[in-house]
C-alpha cells in the first residue's frame, strides 16, 4: 500500500508526518532544523527520495538543504555565504545596482522531470534556478526586468515571490506570483516572463485595474489543464481559462473572498478548495468556524466542509503554502494552521481528522506519495 508523507514547515523546524494509503493513523517526527524557520520543503517528482528545504533565521540568514534519502539526512547546498549573519546582505542577486535585498526563500519548486533542477522564489521578489542539484543558483533576471519591477511593492508579509507552477507536460509553460505585483507567465521554460493581470480589480490601488500592483496570494493549476489557472488574491477568488490573459471573479457565495491558500483536486479539474478568512486585518475564519470551501463547478457555488473541524472560537489562519493535495483516489486534502494544527481529509474534503496538534506556527504543507 502507498505511503503518504507530509512535509510540514514551521517557525521552529520541519516536521514529517507519515501514514499508509488509508490515511487514518499518522506518525509525526521532527523537528529537522529545530529552531529555524522551515519556510518550505518539497520532494522531487523525478527522484522521490530527493527533498529540498529552505530554512532561515534572522541570525544565520538563508540556508538551502537537500536530502537524497527521504529526509533521513540533510546537506547544505549552494551556501558558501550561508552564515554571513545579516540576511539583508546575502549575495544571491547578480550584483547589479537594484533597490532589492535578499532576505529568504519562500517557495521551492522541483522540476517535474529533472531531479537536479529546482526553482526558488525569493524575498525580495526574484526567481532563481539551480540545474546542478543546488550547488549553484542563477537569478532569472528577465523576471523583473521589463515587468515594471521598479514599481513592485511589498504586501503585509513582504515583497515575496511565493508561488511557482510548472506544466508537467514539458510545454515550457510556467506561472509565478508576487505579493504585491501580480501574476506572471512564461512560455519558454522560465527564460522570459510577462505580467498576466488583465481583468483583476483591486480597490486598494490608485488605479484598481492597473497592469501591476495586485496582491496575488496564491495560484493553483490542474496538471492536465495548464491553460486554466485559479487564483486567491487580496480580496477575490478568480480563474482564467486562457493562461492568464484574462481573469474573471468566481467568489460567488463564499462568506468572504479573502484568504491565502487555493488548491485543485488531483482528479477533478473543476473542483477547487479555499479557506476564507474574515478580512485583510482579521486573519481568522468568519464566525470563528474553521471551514474549507469546495466548488465542484470551477467557482460560483461553494459548499462548506466542516465535519471534524473546530466550529467555535477558532481564531487561526491558514497561510498560502499551507494547503496541499495528494494523488490517491479518493483525493487527500491537507492543511496546517498558524496555531500549529494539521488536518487531513482522505475523502476529498467530506470529513477531516487531526494529523498533529500543538506544533509551531505552520508555514507550509506538501503532500508526497511513495509506493
Amino acid at each position: 500500500m502507498a505511503e503518504v508523507r507530509l512535509w510540514i514547515g514551521t517557525t521552529k523546524g520541519l516536521f514529517v508526518a507519515t501514514a499508509s494509503g488509508s490515511r487514518r493513523d499518522w506518525a509525526v517526527e521532527g523537528p529537522h532544523f529545530g529552531g529555524w524557520h522551515a519556510m518550505h520543503a518539497k520532494a522531487s517528482p523525478a527522484r522521490p527520495e530527493r527533498v529540498w528545504a529552505s530554512v532561515h533565521t534572522d541570525w544565520h540568514g538563508q540556508v538551502m538543504h537537500r536530502s537524497d534519502d527521504g529526509g533521513a539526512t540533510w546537506q547544505p547546498v549552494g551556501n558558501d555565504f550561508a552564515y554571513a549573519g545579516d540576511p539583508g546582505t546575502h549575495p544571491w542577486y547578480d550584483g547589479s545596482p537594484r533597490p532589492w535585498t535578499f532576505k529568504r526563500i519562500w517557495h521551492l519548486e522541483p522540476d517535474p522531470h529533472d531531479a537536479d533542477t529546482v526553482w526558488a522564489g525569493a524575498e525580495d521578489a526574484a526567481l532563481f534556478r539551480s540545474t546542478d542539484g543546488g550547488a549553484t543558483w542563477v537569478e532569472i533576471a528577465a523576471f523583473r526586468e521589463g515587468n515594471h519591477g521598479e514599481s513592485w511593492g511589498p504586501g503585509a508579509g513582504g515583497l515575496c515571490l511565493h508561488t511557482i507552477l510548472i506544466d508537467p507536460s514539458g510545454s515550457g509553460r510556467m506561472y509565478a506570483a508576487v505579493s504585491a505585483a501580480g501574476a506572471f507567465r512564461s512560455d519558454d521554460g522560465g527564460e522570459s516572463w510577462k505580467l498576466i493581470n488583465r481583468g483583476l480589480h483591486s480597490d486598494y490601488l490608485p488605479e484598481p485595474e492597473a497592469e501591476v500592483g495586485h496582491c496575488v496570494h496564491n495560484l493553483a493549476m490542474h496538471p492536465t489543464r495548464p491553460d486554466t489557472v485559479f487564483m486567491q488574491k487580496h480580496w477575490d477568488v478568480c480563474r482564467s481559462d486562457d493562461a492568464g490573459e484574462t481573469w474573471t471573479e468566481i467568489s460567488g457565495d463564499l462568506p468572504s473572498d479573502f484568504g491565502f491558500p487555493i488548491a485543485v483536486h488531483a482528479h477533478e479539474p473543476e473542483t477547487v478548495y479555499v479557506v476564507p478568512i474574515l478580512s485583510d486585518s482579521e486573519h481568522y475564519p468568519p464566525d470563528g468556524r474553521l471551514r474549507v470551501y469546495r466548488t465542484r463547478g470551477g467557482g460560483g457555488a461553494w459548499e462548506a466542509l466542516t465535519e471534524g473541524l473546530p466550529q467555535a472560537n477558532f481564531r487561526q489562519n491558514i497561510l498560502r503554502d499551507a494547503m496541499s493535495v495528494d494523488t490517491l483516489d479518493p483525493c487527500g486534502i491537507y492543511f496546517g494552521t498558524t496555531g500549529g494544527s494539521v488536518f487531513a481529509s482522505a475523502d476529498a474534503g467530506d470529513s477531516w481528522i487531526p494529523v498533529a496538534e500543538h506544533l509551531p506556527r505552520v508555514l507550509s504543507v506538501e503532500a508526497q506519495i511513495l509506493p
